[in-house]
């Protein structure tokens, strides 16, 4: 439960106009030893300011709910209104309450932070740039819709049957399923796909190397998975799949071994993602840090030639991870219908 203290607030108060200047004068202290990889490291983190182009633009708006709905522009119009503040000594880099404390006596953080932040912006930036590709595409096909694809519309159409044909197809089991399914899985494919992407922007981040967003992705295909299993396969069918096809005196044995490995499917996926894309971000500011971290202009050669490499190695991985993730998703599908992953749905079996 959080209290007021009028000592707190005095003290958050002049942490929010005062420190501010002692704050932007840090960010100019150099950076000496093994501090460069600490705070090359801290960049890849979410932050409530736009990072793009090596640029930082205080323009994502702060929305708060705390005893009532708290909206701000941007954080420096926060810092101004004195309520809250990313500044306070005793939680430096968190945006905390500086009029409340929480049970421990540190600043209070506010009950929900909805805020649209660094990594939600490029979600939301992805968003955008997918819809303004396929409405493109959509008006090719409108205006000559017998025409060979060519430029774009080429690309979009080959990744699109490649998913539908080598990925879903063969997991799922029927036209009429794939069909069903392939708004899903096209949608979760380049959005992973232009994420990884935008991660490869100089000074931008991988959304996709946050665990808050690899775990909504696998939640999605946690919930895509056995909703098509119960729709098309019946309850029964789900329930008795949890069984592992052993007999059913095996159930105290079979069901806590079944129950985990249908939570531990969608947790590899997020920790699966996740991991690939922070990899490769960490050895690349690994290696241009070593410039830094020698200050001699020997490192710079092979800092980044070999950052170049992984770079390229990034743009394979770019795809390859959006390929596993969906191609996985359709497997786990596929393994939830079992038996009945040959049947359109449920009726058609039992017909």
């Amino acid at each position: 439960m959080s209290t007021d203290t009028t000592s707190l607030g005095q003290h958050g108060n002049s942490a929010a106009h005062g420190t501010a200047h002692g704050a932007h004068g840090a960010e100019h202290k150099e950076i000496e030893g093994g501090e460069v990889f600490t705070h090359l490291i801290s960049e890849l983190g979410d932050h409530h300011e736009l990072n793009i182009f090596f640029g930082h633009f205080d323009v994502l708006p702060i929305i708060l709910i705390d005893d009532g709905v708290h909206f701000y522009p941007n954080t420096h119009a926060m810092e101004e209104a004195g309520a809250y503040t990313l500044h306070h000594p005793q939680a430096p880099h968190k945006l905390v309450s500086t009029t409340k404390v929480d049970a421990a006596g540190m600043p209070a953080k506010p009950t929900l932070d909805m805020s649209i932040t660094n990594l939600v912006a490029y979600q939301f930036l992805a968003v955008a740039i997918i819809t303004t590709i396929l409405l493109v595409i959509r008006g090719k096909y409108k205006k000559t819709p017998l025409a060979a694809p060519t430029g774009l519309q080429n690309v979009m159409e080959l990744l699109v049957v490649y998913v539908r044909d080598q990925v879903v197809r063969p997991n799922v089991g029927t036209d009429k399923r794939t069909e069903r399914l392939m708004p899903y899985f096209t949608a979760l494919f380049f959005f992973i796909l232009v994420l990884n992407l935008i991660g490869l922007l100089p000074g931008a981040h991988a959304a996709t190397g946050a665990l808050g967003v690899t775990a909504a992705l696998a939640i999605t295909s946690f919930l895509i998975t056995n909703y098509i299993a119960i729709k098309d396969a019946g309850i029964g069918s789900w329930a008795h799949h949890l069984l592992g096809g052993a007999p059913i005196f095996l159930a105290p044995i079979m069901l806590p071994i079944e129950i985990i490995s249908l939570f531990t499917k969608p947790f590899a996926l997020m920790i699966r993602l996740f991991a690939n894309m922070t990899a490769g971000h960490i050895v690349i500011l690994s290696l241009l840090g070593l410039i830094f971290f020698f200050k001699s202009w020997g490192a710079v050669p092979v800092s980044v030639a070999f950052s170049l490499f992984i770079y390229m190695l990034e743009l394979l991985v770019a795809f390859l991870q959006a390929y596993i993730f969906v191609t996985l998703t359709a497997v786990f599908v596929g393994l939830a219908l079992g038996d009945h992953a040959k049947d359109d749905d449920h009726g058609a079996h039992a017909h």
